[in-house]
């Protein structure tokens, strides 16, 4: 049977041959979709339809007849010259198929290529990309005069309305790099076509291609879960220290040399994992003496589209539309929560900042994990001049603990991470995100996209708002207990 290599698994391949392999001959071990994965699948198919405004009058090709019946389809098309552009139509040469987002016909009868990408850059594997639907095409017998690659324009600032695909796009040709790239392509579809006919996968190391330019959909079964003290938990280790450690034969963080160069930070994760016990410290008491009462403990969840959906946005801005907001009016006391969520489709941004405004009082500490919270104010007060005053008051009291736990503090248990998920169940055991229906900021922005359109009955829509709340909730108890275990680290020291 003849293998045919579709245009996205032979970027697989370009990525790891491996992967390549697995997906035509062994899919069945690929990791499951997950609904972050279906999110950027529509992200893709809403940023290409958008682009296809760019191009009034174009026809799509139907895939429901299959790939012959939709290759027939498009050179009935190219052949009809009242058509001014074609989208996703499909070519085959030499066992290679493609399907186009756009082929803009110009006035002189050659063909304009033009690939839509929904990120904000053009980067190496989307040459790779455009390259391989260059050759297919060109070699199908199209003049395929140019190249070029149409991504999502950070820049552009949504005022209302339709959405401006002139603006909202920035279209680049990249014809030269494509052309650059086809005698590489040529030895690359060789190397694909000959692992395909091997009957076994190839033997690839894993490395740093396992996550770049995107995280394999097999990188579970070719990365068995690490042993504890792997050099890999040292934190922000790069992958070219682990080749160097590789290649001495060293895998364990107990057998790392000791004149071996490593960071301050990497040294001291070494010898907690070492010894298992953690390390606190001196100055962090210091640290925390900047607290003052009241303690606020704040965390916010967003989503960032790359189609912005309200006025004065840009893709990718995130939009709040959920906080948590815990308070400690004094040593000792028991937390008050104060909470938001909007549970539609309406801007949510005044009503967010106002709401968050009156839980924050006017003094005291406001304590979160990470610059995230300010980033989000900064863009709130840009929306919403009339609030800055009072979002410049609050960022004037936000009290970050990570850096304090990054320069203060390394459990065995951090694993290299210093993220909440990680700090918290290493330093409060007794917290875990285990079982909730909604465990993290990406989930959560999953869950309100799916209650916003409005397609939920009310047991469902109230289901989804509850695992929000539970989930915003938890993340800043979270920090109320984090500080207290700190604080009482501080008393034991």
């Amino acid at each position: 049977m003849t293998i045919k290599l579709s245009k996205s698994k032979f970027v697989a391949g370009c990525q790891c041959l491996k992967r390549l392999y697995l997906q035509v001959h062994e899919p069945e071990l690929a990791a499951e979709p997950d609904g972050a994965t279906d999110a950027i699948i529509e992200q893709g198919r809403e940023v290409g339809l958008l682009a296809r405004q760019l191009f009034p009058g174009g026809v799509e090709v139907r895939s429901e007849g299959g790939l012959d019946q939709a290759i027939r389809a498009t050179r009935e098309l190219v052949g009809n010259p009242e058509v001014s552009a074609i989208f996703e139509g499909v070519f085959e040469h030499q066992s290679v198929l493609v399907r186009v987002d756009i082929l803009q016909r110009r006035h002189d009868g050659r063909w304009r290529l033009i690939e839509v990408k929904s990120s904000t850059d053009v980067k190496d594997h989307h040459l790779e990309d455009v390259a391989i639907q260059y050759r297919v095409v060109s070699r199908s017998g199209l003049d395929v005069a140019s190249a070029s690659l149409a991504h999502v324009n950070r820049n552009y600032v949504y005022s209302g309305g339709e959405i401006d695909p002139r603006r909202f796009f920035r279209v680049r040709n990249v014809s030269r790099q494509v052309q650059r790239l086809q005698p590489t392509l040529t030895s690359q579809l060789r190397s694909e076509f000959r692992v395909l006919a091997q009957p076994t996968p190839p033997n690839i190391r894993i490395g740093a291609h396992c996550t770049d330019p995107v995280t394999c959909d097999f990188f579970d079964h070719c990365n068995p879960p690490r042993q504890h003290d792997h050099i890999g938990f040292l934190p922000r280790i790069h992958a070219s220290t682990m080749g160097e450690l590789e290649e001495m034969g060293v895998e364990s963080i107990h057998d790392i040399p000791a004149d071996f160069d490593l960071t301050e930070i990497q040294r001291r994760a070494a010898a907690c994992v070492k010894s298992g016990n953690p390390w606190y410290s001196p100055e962090l008491r210091d640290a925390l003496e900047g607290l003052t009462y009241p303690l606020y403990f704040a965390d916010f969840e967003t989503v960032n589209r790359a189609v912005p959906r309200f006025e004065g946005m840009r893709p990718y801005d995130h939009l709040c539309f959920q906080h948590s907001v815990h308070l400690v009016r004094k040593p000792g006391a028991e937390p008050e929560h104060y909470e938001f969520l909007v549970a539609d489709a309406s801007d949510p941004r005044r009503e967010f900042i106002s709401s968050l405004c009156a839980a924050l009082g006017e003094s005291g500490s406001i304590v979160v994990y990470s610059s995230f919270e300010s980033q989000r104010l900064s863009e709130l007060g840009s929306w919403l001049p009339e609030f800055a005053d009072r979002i410049n008051a609050i960022q004037d009291r936000l009290f970050d603990l990570l850096p304090i736990i990054r320069q203060h503090v390394y459990h065995p248990e951090f694993a290299g991470s210093y993220s909440l998920k990680s700090v918290l169940p290493a330093l409060v055991p007794q917290m875990s995100y285990a079982g909730m229906q909604v465990a993290d900021g990406q989930a959560a922005g999953l869950a309100w996209e799916s209650l916003i359109r409005g397609t939920t009955n009310a047991v469902e829509s109230g289901r989804i708002q509850k695992a929000l709340l539970d989930y915003c909730g938890q993340d800043t108890v979270a920090l109320v207990k984090l500080v207290q275990k700190l604080r009482l680290i501080c008393v034991r020291q």
